[in-house]
């Protein structure tokens, strides 16, 4: 079973052993880039023809089935309609942003799936700080946003890119702070390192982060942030088509289009690897007699099963207002990381003088509890709002 554990690693070993020693790290470089490029690739394929049917059954409809058998070509005739279609670019924009606007989105993307442990020995590059680098390049989605509203020389479209960088850079800053006690309490920046020490078990039961009060809490809080990061579902106010257009994709069409959506999608698989690698054990097995299980494929499975979680969440949660989306990042969400915060610190240093079980509910309790006090601190009643108009 080791050897079905590191089929890719040696797959990869003995495609190099035909490259000559001095273009050996370029060829690995350059497998490792192909093998992501076509495993997300094809994940973006599945997941849009995936959703698109779950949406429809929860929609009660029966979704796309009229290309290929039960609709499962769909993802290719529209990659052949998006490629084909007239690339229209207004008059008065700035052509050169324009164009580089879905590139500087889509390329940064690709580079954060490099630090990512896909299974034992299975990340393309490992760095001391590796987290850090993922959240560096992830923050070019931000440029790449403005880029696009600015040079459409479009009102509708630049107030698109307003609404979408407050948002991404709102929920930014509670996304970073949720991994705080996952970092302080692995003692590493890698990611990699980060997996290991969640590689135990208890009772036969993994010792993931999720199954510690504050991991469970950063878990939680962490998959709201990227929810609102990624552009999805409810919070997806940047391309609130009622109100204004296609936000900062009003005057994007053809292949430029698709490479949003194909960003889009590739942003969610990335936080979403990062959710498994922080909270849910990496490519580890959730039960000690589950280990004989291929590493990748326990990685994948936990993945799928968040993209599920999403596709759920967009079918069954209503849109907030932007006003409501704001508010629930800067005083509930915020609040809640900081707390979580000083909640690993107390787990921290009284694993010498409290029993688990007791660590664990004066944990969670704190948590609870400041949860509870700030959500009635929030839903009280203030003074009306009042509305003037100009005369």
């Amino acid at each position: 079973m080791n050897s079905l554990d590191q089929i890719f690693v040696t797959l990869k070993q003995w495609l190099l052993s035909y490259v000559p020693t001095d273009f050996q790290p370029v060829g690995s470089a350059l497998l490792s880039i192909v093998a992501i490029i076509a495993v997300f690739g094809t994940a973006f394929a599945l997941t849009t023809i995936l959703e698109r049917k779950g949406l429809g059954r929860i929609q009660n409809r029966p979704g796309p089935n009229r290309v290929g058998p039960c609709g499962f070509l769909q993802p290719m005739a529209d990659a052949v309609k998006m490629l084909t279609k007239e690339d229209i670019v207004p008059y008065a924009a700035d052509k050169v942003l324009h164009y580089l606007a879905p590139i500087v989105l889509t390329v940064p993307i690709w580079l954060a799936f490099a630090v990512l442990p896909f299974g034992r020995n299975m990340s393309a590059i490992e760095l001391d700080a590796s987290i850090v680098f993922f959240f560096a390049v992830g923050s070019a989605s931000e440029l790449a946003v403005f880029m696009a509203g600015w040079s459409s020389h479009n009102k509708y479209s630049l107030i698109g890119a307003m609404r979408g960088i407050a948002q991404m850079i709102s929920y930014e800053v509670p996304l970073v702070l949720s991994t705080v006690p996952v970092l302080m309490l692995s003692g590493t920046l890698n990611l990699n390192e980060i997996v290991n020490a969640q590689s135990g078990f208890s009772f036969g039961v993994g010792q993931w982060n999720v199954f510690t009060p504050w991991g469970a809490a950063g878990f939680l809080l962490f998959m709201i942030a990227a929810t609102a990061e990624s552009n999805r579902a409810p919070f997806d106010l940047p391309e609130g088509e009622s109100e204004i257009i296609a936000g900062f994709l009003t005057e994007y069409s053809g292949f430029k289009y698709a490479l949003f959506f194909l960003g889009e999608y590739l942003g969610l698989f990335a936080v979403t690897g990062l959710a498994v690698t922080l909270f849910l054990g990496g490519w580890n097995a959730p039960l000690a007699f589950l280990n004989v299980v291929p590493s990748w494929l326990w990685f994948f499975a936990k993945f799928g099963a968040l993209i599920a979680v999403f596709i759920w969440a967009r079918g069954t949660v209503p849109r907030l207002r932007f006003d409501q989306l704001l508010n629930f990042a800067w005083k509930f969400i915020v609040p809640l990381t900081l707390v979580n915060i000083a909640v690993a610190g107390i787990w921290y240093f009284s694993s010498d003088h409290l029993a688990y079980a007791v660590r664990w509910l004066i944990c969670a309790g704190i948590f609870l509890g400041f949860y509870e006090l700030l959500g009635r601190f929030l839903s009280l009643k203030r003074a009306p709002r009042t509305y003037r108009y100009a005369e």
